[in-house]
């Protein structure tokens, strides 16, 4: 839809367009037919045009119309397909006139097959000289009048498909995003690991601190929850012997939506059974040098307007020694009321019903992560805001726990994962207990995860890692919404 265009003058669009259609069907044309065999695609011409030329090899091609001009008796229009575009001439004395008189019929934003030979112009440009056509799809409605440029954000997020039509550096994205995903499979597959599935529709919601979205199941009579993680299923199936796990999922979390985050989104979680935070840290270092260079053939990248170099140093410092050192304050030992005093002289809006330790984690995502570009890793977090890490081996208070954060962006959550059912058992209790004081985002009990933690997990590494906010990274994205094909959006109207 046209963002150009009054009402008035689309509805008369909208008309005209049927009216092509009724006669294209009056003069007994399928304007939709069934199928069309391709020989070559936009690219495949372009990169063998030469020696399609010297053989005069005849090619079928397919696309969208995307610029139509005509110079008396002949036209030219460009096709754009999967993979890009190219030129197609058209000469009435050719291709005979009755069948050229059929373009009266055809629009900007139609689908065409053609049928031809490649030649050079005088303008120097590759195009095929079409001896046939078919009309593949008459399109009802017209393409943005500026085709190459739609810009309207909220257009782009909620017609999609004509986002990927208008604006190629936006499909070249999500073309991107699955070369990153397959990357990411392909070291892990050569690292051992085996992918599976665990369920999306869970009697009990846990692995992450967030409000879930709940359904009901009329079969069974009972409700349901959308994921909000997958790590205590992933986590039963170290204890069932599986010892290298990961998965691809979609998590679904009942929060408020910005530049990172989507209700729903993407995450990759792994386990390795024997290791624990440090074997990970190694890991996720690894993998994500090889995305780099997998995807874009180099460990240096640019993220809005700043370089990283992922070949070199990352840092590692702890999460309450990184609050002293951006934010400049003291949190360790202070009672509720005085946390609450600091976040407030530091400017923080506080809700006077949330606990100490949500607002500590606001001044750290306020103070500190804007400033945690170059690859980071915060490590160490304190017990009461991870119940799902051991405690740490030498230090009071703390768990074995980090989190990736690059561009300012928090990437990756990594635990020596809790493997002791009756400490597991006390921390549940104590998220119950905050859930219980108006918590909406405290962890819930899973009676069966501890049943089966108590026929013994092993010593275990675990890694979540966010795949859309990667993305965001590797492509140079501001917001979430640029690298999910169809974001979350308040309904028109």
């Amino acid at each position: 839809m046209s963002e150009e265009l009054s009402k008035e003058q689309l509805s008369e669009l909208l008309l005209h367009r049927r009216g092509k259609l009724k006669k294209l069907k009056e003069k007994n044309i399928n304007p939709y037919p069934y199928k069309f065999e391709r020989t070559h695609t936009s690219e495949q011409i372009l990169k063998n045009f030469e020696t399609l030329e010297k053989e005069q090899k005849e090619v079928k091609a397919a696309g969208r119309i995307i610029s139509l001009r005509s110079h008396g008796k002949s036209l030219f229009f460009h096709i754009l397909d999967g993979e890009g575009k190219i030129q197609v001439y058209i000469k009435s004395d050719e291709i005979g006139e009755e069948k050229y008189h059929l373009f009266e019929y055809i629009d900007i934003g139609d689908f065409i097959g053609v049928e031809g030979k490649v030649f050079t112009t005088k303008t120097g440009e590759k195009t095929i000289r079409a001896k046939d056509f078919v009309i593949l799809a008459k399109s009802l409605r017209p393409l943005p009048e500026k085709w190459h440029g739609l810009v309207d954000k909220e257009l782009r997020y909620r017609q999609r498909y004509l986002d990927l039509v208008c604006n190629p550096s936006v499909k070249e994205v999500f073309l991107k995003r699955t070369k990153i995903i397959g990357a990411i499979r392909k070291f892990l597959d050569e690292k051992g690991f085996i992918e599976v599935e665990t369920p999306i529709l869970q009697p009990i919601y846990g692995g992450a601190s967030a409000r879930p979205f709940k359904t009901y199941h009329n079969a069974l009579d009972i409700n349901l929850y959308l994921r909000i993680a997958d790590e205590l299923y992933l986590k039963r199936l170290i204890i069932g012997g599986f010892e290298k796990v990961y998965e691809f999922c979609k998590d679904f979390r009942n929060e408020g939506m910005d530049k990172n985050h989507n209700p729903e989104f993407s995450m990759l979680e792994l386990y390795i059974a024997y290791a624990d935070y440090n074997d990970i840290m190694k890991l996720e270092r690894e993998m994500m040098r090889f995305i780099a260079r997998e995807v874009f053939g180099s460990g240096i990248i640019t993220y809005q307007g700043q370089e990283i170099n992922l070949d070199g140093e990352w840092k590692k410092i702890s999460y309450l020694d990184s609050i002293r050192e951006y934010a400049g304050v003291e949190v360790v030992d202070k009672s509720e009321e005085k946390i609450k005093e600091i976040a407030k002289n530091l400017n923080l809006s506080v809700d006077e019903r949330t606990n100490k330790w949500k607002i500590i984690d606001t001044i750290f995502g306020n103070l500190v992560q804007p400033n945690l570009f170059q690859p980071t890793f915060i490590t160490d977090y304190p017990l009461e805001i991870s119940p799902l890490a051991k405690r740490h081996r030498e230090k009071n208070g703390v768990t074995e726990r980090f989190e990736l954060f690059i561009g300012g962006l928090e990437l990756g959550n990594a635990f020596s994962e809790l493997n002791d059912p009756l400490d597991q058992r006390e921390r549940f209790e104590q998220q119950q207990k905050l859930k219980e004081l108006g918590d909406e985002e405290a962890q819930v009990l899973d009676e069966d995860f501890l049943k089966a933690l108590e026929y013994g997990m092993p010593p275990t590494g675990g890694l979540g890692l966010g795949i859309d906010r990667l993305v965001m990274l590797l492509t140079d994205q501001a917001s979430i919404r640029d690298v999910i094909f169809f974001p979350q959006m308040r309904p028109e109207g």
